[in-house]
């Protein structure tokens, strides 16, 4: 893969480049781009959403593993396992900009403090380390999402 696209996804378009909080902005940036999908093309049919996470997590492990040769251990600037996880905090999530808000926040909290487990899958090491550590806070994420969803009665 040309350097400069193994970047460009490693670094979500050069979000993990972010002098402060990278995941926290990359993150944000697939909450905005969910938001606009959403408000452009409707509800995201699941499958699209399946699709769209088995894509970024196949080409999130080379690239992260890759990127991790070259900068150190999990180093920052790779935010495409956020974006992973960020898809998985979405799956079935079919609401609006607060529903979206609150699974940025689920998503933020699962992923810094990893509870559950979730640090132990960073032990897996290079870019499947990287990647499924996010992907489970991800999933714990969607939980919280959906139950604020309903709890709040922000649903559709």
């Amino acid at each position: 893969m040309p350097r400069p696209l193994l970047y460009a996804l490693g670094t979500f378009f050069g979000t993990g480049f972010a002098p402060i909080a990278p995941a926290t902005v990359a993150s944000f940036g697939v909450a905005v781009l969910w938001w606009l999908a959403w408000t452009w093309l409707g509800p995201i049919p699941l499958w699209v959403q399946g699709a769209l996470l088995v894509g970024v997590t196949a080409i999130g492990i080379p690239i992260s593993t890759k990127l991790e040769k070259i900068h150190g251990e999990d180093p920052s600037l790779v935010v495409i396992d956020e974006v992973a996880g960020m898809i998985v905090t979405y799956l079935g999530v079919a609401t609006g900009p607060l529903g979206w808000l609150a699974g940025f926040f689920w998503f933020r909290f699962f992923d810094i403090f990893k509870p559950l487990g979730v640090r132990k899958l960073e032990k897996l090491g290079g870019g499947l380390g990287i990647m499924m550590d996010d992907i489970a806070a991800g999933a714990l994420a969607c939980v919280c999402t959906h139950a604020t969803i309903r709890l709040l009665g922000w649903g559709l």
